[in-house]
């Protein structure tokens, strides 16, 4: 074959599906398996019939063994499982005494689930800006939005990177404000060598189907205080609470969930919580060895950045709980990320923009009645977020390998590169962002509140 012909055929293999090359990912070369989640296997389902078979679907033996299981991996001394990741959100806010007339400070990128659980407990919902890095709450931030009236801090360690707890702590502890960790994203993260969670007073989290370590659906509470133990328990675990109480004035009020809600995990998930934890340190040394080895592989391209740690540190991703990328379009000349997932999309990688919509800029937390008071129920709207404002353009999807299989890792990067390598090119048929990215549905973008 002559030289020239193989230059060519060569050009044409790095061009972008876009633009008439053929794409890096074809469908039929990707593992059924890359990326099934949660893992499922007989041992699952074993523990599950076990359950149903027993009858104790509502019981607490098997969710009892699923908490010291989970205090003993995470390093706690108190455990309490839930129905839901917002219900222990709920819960532990409860336990550190958040009431009617309080405010709790929370970053506004984040799942809604990380603040609206305030509003049932009459507190307000102080809004603070995030790191453009780590996505995580900005301490500067953090802390001019500190008042009297400052009740709790809710610290979210965003998309699997742990937050800053060091200048975190060092604004909270000096004033007396305990720290909810909101660990739903980041299950067995490291901050310098410490697991998240252990840090702030309680920590909270989800178990869900999604979640790096899945129980089907459920939530857990983390706490060192015995206290802040109890009072959860009575909040909305009466069953348990009649038995396991110590508090003279929680043991008064046992029989009735003090909160009037229910919310002990069914048993089939702790069933399947058991089991996951078993194999969770395992399959997250596999994921974290796969996330690396592609943003490794893309560690000289201009524009985009992995949302990671540097593990030098002591710190690691807990799980790579919806992984991220970082956009700095200044680099690629202003190429929009709408154009940059369309051409990434051709290339047979499918990916979304953003991350969680700012909480901030949502109704229910400015103007919404949601108990019919007659005022919004968020006493006090927060404005003046800029990062939150405007991440969505700045963030995008990546795909979460559950395998380090080297070469399908390598064919994803490719599909990045050639994008990033053509972008001058690209440029010419981009039409920018679409009206309203990044904004809340049904808020057009000269709506902003």
């Amino acid at each position: 074959m002559p030289i020239s012909t193989v230059q060519t055929d060569a050009a044409v293999e790095q061009r972008p599906a876009l633009l008439g090359g053929p794409p890096a990912v074809a469908a039929e070369t990707v593992p059924d398996d890359l990326f099934t989640w949660p893992i499922i296997t007989e041992e699952d389902e074993q523990a599950v019939l076990a359950v149903l078979h027993s009858g104790q679907m509502s019981g607490f033996d098997v969710t009892k063994q699923f908490e010291a299981e989970f205090a003993e991996w995470q390093g706690a001394d108190y455990v309490l499982a839930h129905n839901t990741g917002t219900g222990a959100i709920q819960a532990a806010l409860y336990a550190l005494g958040v009431r009617a007339g309080d405010e709790v400070v929370c970053q506004s990128t984040t799942y809604w689930a990380s603040a609206a659980p305030a509003l049932s407990l009459g507190a307000t919902v102080r809004f603070a800006d995030i790191e453009a890095d780590t996505l995580c709450i900005d301490p500067a931030d953090l802390e001019r939005r500190l008042t009297a009236r400052t009740k709790a801090v809710v610290v979210v360690h965003y998309c699997g990177h742990p937050a800053d707890m060091d200048a975190v702590l060092a604004i909270t502890e000096p004033r007396g404000i305990p720290v909810l960790e909101d660990v739903s994203h980041a299950h067995g993260a490291l901050y310098r060598g410490r697991k998240v969670g252990t840090f702030g007073a309680v920590a909270a989290m989800s178990v869900m189907s999604g979640k790096a370590l899945p129980a089907g659906e459920g939530g857990v509470l983390v706490t060192g205080d015995r206290g802040m133990y109890e009072r959860a328990l009575a909040w909305g675990h009466y069953s348990r609470g009649q038995r396991e109480l110590t508090d003279p004035e929680l043991v008064r009020s046992s029989g009735i969930a003090l909160g009037g809600y229910k919310y002990r995990m069914q048993q089939l998930n702790a069933a399947i919580g058991r089991v996951q934890l078993r194999h969770f340190d395992d399959r997250e040394r596999e994921i974290r060895a796969a996330m690396n080895r592609f943003w490794d592989l893309l560690a000289d391209c201009p524009g985009i950045r992995g949302h990671r740690v540097d593990e030098a540190t002591g710190s690691t991703m807990g799980g790579w709980y919806n992984p991220h990328g970082l956009y700095v379009t200044e680099e690629l000349g202003g190429l929009s990320l709408s154009r940059f997932l369309a051409a990434l999309e051709a290339e047979g990688v499918r990916l979304g923009a953003g991350i969680n919509l700012p909480l901030h800029l949502h109704p229910v937390f400015r103007d919404v009645d949601v108990y019919g008071r007659g005022a919004p129920t968020n006493a006090e709207a927060t404005d003046d977020l800029p990062v939150a404002e405007g991440i969505h353009a700045r963030t995008f999807h990546v795909p979460w390998f559950k395998h380090d299989r080297a070469e399908v890792i390598e064919r994803y990067a490719t599909a990045f590169r050639k994008v990033v390598a053509h972008a001058d090119e690209l440029r010419a048929g981009d039409a920018g962002n679409p009206p309203g990215f990044g904004m809340w549905p049904g808020l057009a973008p000269e709506a902003r509140p």
